[in-house]
């Protein structure tokens, strides 16, 4: 039977996790929260400790953590026992980090893959994410069984880092196309114009999109849109806002424009200021409402 050590057992970890369990790998669950190390236990994770009771005997280990810091110090910790396993980060981070989280695991005997997601809480539930993952070809053919059990879609982007790339591009087009979106309904509001009317009419027309006709930022015309829930996430601002960041920071480096991500980082920016850092980033339609 594979053994998965899975670490970092947050609101996309604890699913996560359990998804695999439900598919019959038996996977050891850590985290630095002991209740959430409890939690999971619930959901048929075996439960540790330790990061090194985590990683004793597993095939592969998956990390799900909050930057590249917390990436590299999990992989330096547990290289030790590295050689022969297979990485698997899914964190979102920078491309920096990603890169020398695979030299990493290069130097320790390890295969190692990037495969940030897509889909959100309601995804890592429903066992339906999309990873875009980034790595050698063996690493990639290794790990699309294990995260298939995790997600509708597995993606192999390219090489070290890319599929980094790939989830900090596609949320540059998400939120600037989510502060469109609810830019068209605030300006249809004014108008006189009603909600069904613009979606009835946009969803079948040019301004056509995943933020309007999924995710759309006004209630009752979306089943899964956030809107209908008083905004609670869904993916929050404050990550909408750190993915931007890392796209801004990707952009300067590579010395690429970035002029409308630009604009979408200031904004969700202050709208997190404004204290909607824990809600749904389509909640963007309060700030420009001016609310």
């Amino acid at each position: 039977m594979m053994r998965a050590a899975f670490i970092g057992l947050g609101n996309m970890g604890r699913p996560m996790a359990a998804a695999l369990a439900r598919a019959g790998v038996e996977t050891r669950g850590f985290d630095l929260s002991a209740s959430l190390i409890d939690a999971v236990a619930k959901d048929g994770v075996v439960a540790t400790r330790s990061l090194r009771d985590a990683i004793d005997g597993a095939d592969v280990a998956i990390t799900m953590l909050q930057s590249g810091d917390q990436t590299l110090a999990v992989w330096h910790e547990i290289a030790a026992k590295a050689r022969g396993k297979l990485f698997i980060d899914c964190s979102t981070i920078d491309v920096e980090s990603a890169r020398a989280a695979h030299r990493l695991a290069q130097e320790s005997g390890a295969l190692s893959v990037d495969a940030p997601v897509s889909g959100g809480v309601a995804g890592a539930r429903a066992a339906t994410l999309t990873f875009m993952c980034g790595g050698e070809k063996e690493a990639f053919a290794a790990a699309k069984p294990i995260l298939e059990h995790m997600g509708a879609h597995v993606l192999h982007c390219g090489g070290a880092g890319m599929g980094q790339a790939t989830k900090i591009c596609n949320n540059v087009m998400l939120g600037v196309t989510m502060i469109a979106t609810a830019e068209a309904f605030v300006l249809a509001e004014k108008l006189g114009l009603s909600h069904r009317a613009l979606f009835d009419a946009a969803s079948i027309s040019s301004g056509q999109s995943w933020s309007l006709t999924t995710y759309c930022p006004v209630p009752e015309l979306t089943p899964a849109s956030p809107a209908n829930n008083d905004y609670k996430p869904g993916f929050m601002t404050a990550l909408m806002l750190k993915d931007l960041r890392l796209a801004q920071e990707a952009a300067a480096h590579a010395g690429a424009a970035s002029p409308l991500g630009a604009v979408a980082t200031q904004l969700y920016a202050l709208h997190q200021s404004s204290g909607q850092g824990a809600a749904d980033f389509s909640s963007i339609i309060r700030l420009i409402r001016g609310e």
